[in-house]
């Protein structure tokens, strides 16, 4: 099995930063792809950023340009720095791994709140 604890949340003010970190732990050699997904009060959990073992990266459009996904994989981290952050980016920050085992692996989440 693989495990996600997510860290680095808290409240920001807007146009503020937050990195966000999270440590992968058990199969590790069974994690391929990397991602943060976000979900707010009301709405469906949506893709933030990816990261391919390799390191490229993908982002949705509403980040481009704010946020920025990294992964080490001697470290076994993938962390999300977020600059510029507006209040719709409010939302639980998930650390998800894709796996070649049955299941993806999904962290417990950490809160992030942009409010003046």
């Amino acid at each position: 099995q693989v495990q996600l604890v997510e860290s680095g949340g808290g409240l920001v003010q807007p146009g503020g930063s937050l990195r966000l970190s999270c440590a992968a732990s058990g199969i590790i050699f069974s994690i391929t792809d990397m991602a943060w997904y976000r979900q707010a009060p009301g709405k469906q959990r949506e893709l933030v950023a990816s990261i391919l073992r390799g390191g490229s990266a993908a982002y949705a459009d509403s980040v481009k340009g704010r946020f920025a996904i990294s992964r080490d994989n001697t470290k076994n981290t993938v962390d999300l720095q977020m600059n510029s952050l507006k209040p719709e980016d409010t939302a639980v920050y998930y650390c998800y791994a894709l796996s070649t085992l049955r299941y993806p692996a999904w962290g417990q989440g950490t809160q992030v709140t942009v409010s003046a």
